[in-house]
């Protein structure tokens, strides 16, 4: 069975028509040199048997971030399945926070590969906001329907 995650889409009013979207770039050497349709959403695995979906994207945005979701109401948006088989389930919230703020949790991986050496790196490397136009050129392709997901809903 394909790995499930859930994640938080956080979104803000920029000026009198547009939106922003926060999104994540994942930290470590693979990711280093890759943006292009290398960004997401705040988001992690879970086992739906154990946890459910809100609180577990609620539970990864602030282990990722290191800031809980700024409160306000969470709106489903619904699945999206990843080229790797990986499914997503997301949640947008409207808010705002400093990414200057952010302090991710970290993870130990074998670099370089085969090595037996083992560096610690954080989950995300940066967090941004960006337009919806951005978020359509940094974001994993199968994630942009999120986006677009939220725009119908807010009717934008």
């Amino acid at each position: 069975m394909a790995a499930l995650s859930a994640g938080v889409l956080l979104w803000r009013r920029a000026g009198p028509d547009g939106v922003e979207v926060l999104l994540v770039h994942p930290g470590g050497p693979l990711w280093a040199k890759k943006h292009q349709g290398a960004w997401s959403i705040p988001k992690g695995e879970f086992d739906p048997e154990t946890e459910p979906g809100e609180a577990a994207a609620l539970r990864e945005f602030e282990e990722e971030l290191g800031i809980p979701v700024p409160d306000g109401t969470r709106t489903p948006i619904g699945e999206t399945r990843l080229k790797s088989g990986k499914r997503i389930v997301a949640w947008a919230v409207e808010g705002d926070l400093d990414p200057s703020a952010v302090v991710s949790n970290t993870f130990e991986m074998q670099w370089p590969p085969r090595s037996g050496r083992t560096i610690e790196v954080p989950e995300i490397d940066e967090a941004r906001w960006a337009s919806p136009a951005q978020a359509a050129d940094l974001l994993n392709p199968a994630q942009i329907v999120f986006v677009d997901r939220l725009l119908e809903s807010i009717g934008t």
